[in-house]
C-alpha cells in the first residue's frame, strides 16, 4: 500500500512559496526558448492578467512582464480575484492548496506518479491502492511513496 500522506514537508509559507514560484515562471516567460516561455505565456493569457489579447502579442512583449503579472496569474488559478486577496488568505490554507505548483517545480520528482483524468478517478484508485493525491487543473496525480 502506498502512503496517503504528503511525502514532502515544507517550512516555507504558502505565500512565500508562490512568490518564489512566480519568479521562476517570470524567468521562463522571458526566456528566448519558446518551449520554456510559451506554456507560461498561455497561462497568462488564459487568466487575463495582462492587456494582451493574443498569444503573439504577449510573446512580443514578454520582456515587459513583471512579477506582479505572474503573482496575479497564480492567484487567479487558485480561485482568487488577484494577488492581494490571495496573499491575505493563502497562508491559512493547508500546504496541499499549492501542491500543484510544487509538482511543477519538481518537488515530487523522487516519487512514482500515476496520472488520472480527474480527481474522482484518482480518489477511487487511492481507496484501493493509497497514494497522495494532487489536483492539477482538471486532472489529478497520485504521488506514490511506500509506507
Amino acid at each position: 500500500m502506498w502512503s496517503t500522506s504528503c511525502p514532502i514537508s515544507s517550512s516555507v509559507s504558502n505565500s512565500d512559496y508562490l512568490r518564489e514560484h512566480a519568479r521562476r515562471l517570470l524567468r521562463h516567460a522571458r526566456d528566448g526558448d519558446t518551449s520554456a516561455s510559451m506554456p507560461v505565456l498561455r497561462r497568462l493569457l488564459a487568466t487575463n492578467v495582462t492587456r494582451a489579447e493574443r498569444l503573439a502579442d504577449l510573446h512580443a512583449m514578454r520582456d515587459d512582464l513583471q512579477l506582479k503579472h505572474l503573482l496575479s496569474m497564480l492567484a487567479v488559478e487558485l480561485g482568487y480575484p488577484g494577488w492581494d486577496a490571495c496573499k491575505s488568505h493563502i497562508d491559512e490554507q493547508p500546504d496541499a492548496a499549492i501542491d500543484r505548483y510544487r509538482l511543477d517545480a519538481g518537488a515530487f520528482n523522487d516519487y512514482e506518479k500515476n496520472w488520472f483524468a480527474n480527481e474522482s478517478e484518482a480518489r477511487e484508485w487511492q481507496r484501493a491502492h493509497g497514494g497522495y493525491i494532487v489536483r492539477y487543473g482538471e486532472q489529478a496525480v497520485a504521488i506514490l511513496k511506500r509506507e
